[in-house]
């Protein structure tokens, strides 16, 4: 049973190591991710599990992590590392980690996608111990159907669940983004802002994966999984954040 989610943006930049003498940039951004965190914990939930977008050449259309799985920036340049959840050893970590979904047979780890190590970064910078925690990976191809599919196995059952969803919306919002500029980007972030805002899971289902796609916008996938996991809940949104610093569309909301 979904009782609360949290919207918030996945760039690297999110995190000031990366960001360097930009980072001011983003403070608001982050202020809005510190408020949205405070509502997901104010729900008091059972569990959390936070949604990231991978790639293509990930190892599924989605892949578990689970509490305890490190992740690191190291590949932006930076020397940061976290930890899913608590640490390994820690009284409240995940134990016996080598059965549990997101390793290999070996009992050897995966490392958390960028997005997912980003969104760790944010349970880290808050002190987050309100929920044991899990991540899923969510492929950006991942068909609209297969999604909410998904979300609506996540939501299944009594435990109260609350979402930690990342994504970024289209990447081509000025002539100097990383897709450049196209005229359907705006237009795009506006309604996806709008339904963020308003939990209007039906307009998040409706997402053209196609559209998203050519626009770079990796949240298409982990929006329409929440979709899924919040239909029906008649759960009550609030757009926190809606810019596009970099010519990308950053949003944070919170439903509860």
């Amino acid at each position: 049973m979904l009782v609360a989610a949290a919207i918030c943006p996945c760039p690297p930049l999110l995190v000031p190591e990366v960001a360097s003498g930009a980072a001011p940039e983003l403070d608001a951004a982050r202020a809005a991710c510190r408020d949205a965190l405070a509502v997901l914990a104010a729900a008091r939930p059972d569990r959390l599990v936070l949604l990231g977008p991978t790639d293509a050449a990930g190892p599924g259309p989605t892949t578990w992590f689970p509490q305890g799985t490190p992740g690191s920036l190291r590949g932006f340049g930076v020397d940061v590392a976290v930890t899913l959840g608590a640490a390994p050893g820690d009284p409240d970590g995940p134990g016996d980690r080598a059965a549990e979904p997101g390793h290999g047979p070996d009992g050897a780890a995966r490392e958390l996608p960028p997005s997912l190590t980003v969104g760790a970064w944010l349970l880290e910078r808050t002190g987050w111990r309100a929920a044991p925690v899990a991540g899923l990976g969510v492929g950006q191809s991942l068909e609209p159907e297969r999604c909410a599919a998904a979300g609506r196995e996540l939501s299944a059952g009594p435990e109260r669940l609350a979402l930690l969803v990342l994504g970024d919306g289209s990447a081509c919002r000025s002539a100097k983004a990383p897709g450049a500029f196209d005229a359907r980007a705006a237009s795009f972030d506006a309604e996806v802002a709008r339904a963020l805002g308003a939990a209007d899971t039906a307009a998040l289902a409706a997402l053209d994966a196609a559209l998203a796609a050519e626009l770079r916008a990796a949240g298409r996938s982990c929006w329409q999984v929440l979709a899924g996991a919040a239909d029906g809940r008649g759960l009550a949104g609030r757009l926190l954040y809606d810019e596009a610093p970099y010519g990308v569309g950053y949003f944070v909301a919170v439903w509860s």
